[in-house]
């Protein structure tokens, strides 16, 4: 079962490009989620290495 509309992949690319200087609502508004959400993902994934982050093929 999938916990929500993006994928891990598409979430860190949302970080990466916060990291970068895009501002929040900038970021938020383009890809259509609330701030709150940017901020949870950013909490959970912040500090951690791309490499240790998996994305988990579905089972079947």
């Amino acid at each position: 079962m999938k916990n929500g509309r993006f994928s891990d992949a598409q979430i860190m690319a949302v970080l990466k490009q916060a990291e970068g200087g895009v501002p929040v609502s900038e970021l938020c508004r383009e890809h259509g989620m609330s701030s709150a959400s940017f901020y949870k993902w950013r909490a959970k994934f912040d500090g951690m290495p791309s490499r240790q982050i998996t994305l988990k093929s579905p089972a079947g």
